[in-house]
């Protein structure tokens, strides 16, 4: 199966998209997508997205699914990336919704103000910096105890969380106090198919 990726290269969510594939080794088209040329706001995308986001990943000429962590878990079941039990199955879904909920809705909102809109004065950020000082705050108390968030090996969890922490700088946060982030991040960084996000 090939599949189309309807995505930009520098969006967290669509990266996260792309190491999977590569991780896996499935064929796949890239299709860049800009959202802020308004690329998905056009007939054509909406009738795959109503939802008029990236990424959306096409399985077949009639079949679009988008949001991001619905995509590397349709990717990612029945490989090595999503763990066979059910409890640590559960785990990968808890790391991915605190992913989507508590980590990028202040670390990419915080790198898209900086360095797409440059807006490095925006009135949002203070709010943002605390709420994603906290989440890397989380996320290193974790990894202190363990090489990846859940079992013993890469999930589609590390994959989810790599995408915009390992750009979190460009956000305007400060890694050093986070060692095991840090740690972290060189393991996925080694993995087959793991990539450095290009930058805006």
């Amino acid at each position: 199966m090939n599949y189309v990726v309807y995505g930009m290269a520098s969006s967290g969510n669509c990266h996260k998209i792309k190491m999977a594939l590569e991780h896996l080794r499935l064929p796949y088209q890239w299709r860049e997508t800009n959202t802020l040329k308004d690329e998905t706001r056009t007939p054509s995308f909406l009738a795959m997205n109503p939802n008029g986001k990236v990424p959306v990943l096409a399985v077949d000429q009639n079949t679009f699914l988008p949001e991001s962590n619905a995509i590397l878990w349709f990717l990612g079941e029945g490989t090595p990336l999503v763990p066979e039990d059910k409890f640590q199955r559960a785990r990968v879904l808890q790391w991915m919704f605190f992913e989507q909920y508590s980590h990028e809705t202040a670390i990419a909102v915080a790198r898209y103000l900086r360095a797409f809109l440059k807006k490095h004065n925006d009135p949002r950020l203070p709010d943002l910096e605390k709420r994603g000082y906290a989440a890397l705050g989380v996320m290193d108390r974790h990894l202190s105890e363990r090489e990846y968030f859940v079992g013993d090996a890469l999930s589609i969890a590390d994959l989810a969380l790599f995408a915009y922490t390992h750009k979190a700088d460009e956000g305007g946060f400060d890694m050093a106090p986070y060692p095991a982030v840090r740690a972290w991040l060189e393991r996925v960084a080694a993995a087959p198919g793991v990539s450095v996000m290009p930058s805006p």
